[in-house]
């Protein structure tokens, strides 16, 4: 069994744009010459070997069989806390087990690629995480890297680049062409996740709150919590902290104060400040990368539906500095990209385990 070294590195740069995205006055459009794949292409120069690419995340695991670089099958499961958690490890490795378990008629030897929550805190329990996946029966080979890698990856084909991933919370990633990883955000709700989903949706129940004592502007939001929650404001406090993921369940309320945003001053006000918060986060990537400008760059995750109320500030807080390209695909298609190939930029953020055939 062959376990190769996970180790902390700080990085940078790549790039598209959205179909319909709009460009907000004043920042030119950027375009991309080179044609956007369809899908990721099967690694060249490899033996095709079936590959179970995984994106295990805190509320599912996605598992996608890849054979000739098409997918064969997909499957679902329940996530994982996070490899840092307490029983993080075991959590994960019953969830990635389910996925193989639910994978009908599997013939050959497999290599799983694993994109994890967590892995990038605890490069250990990444590792712990790949040799256990290796004494899987019919599992050959093992990679195991953090969700944020595999995100870029997918994001920009596996080249360099910055990939702002902004879905319930926010992380930019940035890598360079030495492989030198940089990582902005992305520390939960409490302590970070700055312009995110949740961010967004605590940022509009605060000011619904403060509607409702006098402290604050009179807001359209105060009539759509009943519409989301079913519950009164008064009510709002004791639900909101009765959930398991009180982000989560607030990252619900995003779309609302998106949609509210071109008719009310309070939600257009939490949408800018979001947009420009996201932008801190990719400057600094930037920054801290030490990459010339304008970076390629791409944004994934599901706030991209919010739309002009978010996109344009950030946008425009950026313009200059990014060349905003179409993603690729999602990280499922980056785990895929990564799980054969060991000499991409990414390699020295991977955990690879092989087993004798």
């Amino acid at each position: 069994m062959r376990d190769s070294a996970v180790r902390d590195h700080h990085s940078a740069s790549t790039g598209g744009r959205e179909p319909g995205y709009r460009a907000p006055a004043g920042v030119p459009a950027r375009t991309h010459a080179r044609k956007q794949p369809d899908r990721v292409e099967p690694l060249r120069g490899h033996a095709v070997t079936p590959v179970l690419a995984v994106d295990l995340g805190k509320t599912g695991c996605r598992g996608s069989l890849r054979v000739d670089g098409e997918q064969a099958v997909l499957v679902e499961a329940e996530g994982a806390p996070g490899l840092a958690n307490t029983g993080g490890v075991a959590a994960a490795a019953r969830a990635v087990r389910t996925v193989i378990d639910r994978i009908a008629a599997r013939t050959g030897d497999l290599t799983v690629s694993v994109g994890a929550a967590g892995a990038a805190s605890a490069p250990d329990a990444a590792r712990q995480l790949a040799r256990e996946l290796g004494e899987i029966e019919g599992v050959r080979q093992v990679a195991v890297t953090s969700d944020a890698v595999t995100a870029h990856a997918g994001a920009l084909g596996g080249a360099c680049g910055v990939v702002l991933a902004m879905g319930t919370g926010v992380v930019a990633t940035a890598i360079d062409t030495a492989g030198n990883f940089t990582r902005v955000d992305g520390w939960g709700p409490l302590l970070g996740d700055e312009g995110s989903g949740g961010w967004i949706g605590l940022e509009g129940l605060r000011a619904v709150l403060r509607a409702h004592d006098g402290r604050g502007p009179v807001t359209e939001l105060t009539g759509k919590v009943g519409e989301r929650y079913r519950v009164s404001v008064d009510e709002l406090p004791r639900y909101l902290g009765a959930q398991a993921s009180p982000a989560s369940v607030a990252a619900r309320f995003a779309p609302t104060v998106a949609a509210c945003a071109a008719t009310d001053a309070v939600a257009a006000h939490i949408t800018a400040t979001a947009g420009q918060a996201l932008a801190r986060t990719v400057l600094t990537a930037i920054e801290r990368a030490g990459l010339p400008r304008p970076v390629p760059y791409a944004i994934v995750g599901g706030l991209v539906g919010l739309g002009a109320a978010l996109l344009d500030p950030l946008d425009t807080a950026t313009a200059g500095a990014v060349e905003r390209r179409t993603p690729f695909g999602d990280p499922i298609d980056g785990a895929a990209l990564l799980a054969l190939d060991p000499t991409t930029v990414f390699e020295p953020l991977l955990t690879r385990v092989s087993t004798p055939g």
